[in-house]
């Protein structure tokens, strides 16, 4: 796994009506410090990727849908450079990811309903110095392969 990256098995408790689940808590230590929450949708098929940041950490966790996460590292410094994660998480397997600096990440949706994704960051965004840096999806650098293979 690249160096900094952590995981989180979300657990249910269900009962006759529904179920709860935590998502993040202090006592977890996956967040450095408390930035932003957000929330975005995005429909079937579509591909957000890949991008990074040089100040903030990501934890992203996918309430609704389910999605294909892809994390490629790419710190000059790191002894998992050039290596590439991918984990599915969603409503089929309730996780979070934690995604460090200088890591590129992006996501392809899977199957026919749009998936929501919540993320907890490190700093705020700032529209005046946005720390977003894009890699285009399709990177050779990167060489994802974003189509399903036949298994």
């Amino acid at each position: 796994m690249i160096q900094g990256v952590e995981v989180k098995k979300l657990v249910r408790h269900p009962d006759d009506r529904g179920f709860f689940m935590e998502i993040l808590r202090d006592d977890d230590e996956l967040l450095k410090r408390f930035g932003q929450a957000s929330l975005s949708k995005s429909y079937p098929g579509v591909i957000k990727a890949f991008h990074y940041h040089k100040r903030q950490d990501d934890i992203w966790f996918f309430p609704v849908g389910n999605a294909q996460v892809v994390l490629h590292d790419m710190r000059e410094d790191s002894p998992t450079k050039g290596e590439t994660n991918v984990f599915y998480l969603g409503e089929d397997n309730p996780q979070i990811v934690v995604i460090p600096v200088g890591v590129a990440h992006g996501y392809r949706v899977l199957g026919n309903t749009p998936a929501v994704i919540v993320y907890f960051t490190t700093e705020s965004y700032d529209p005046k110095n946005p720390d977003e840096y894009r890699v285009a999806w399709d990177d050779p650098s990167i060489g994802f392969d974003w189509n399903t293979q036949a298994r």
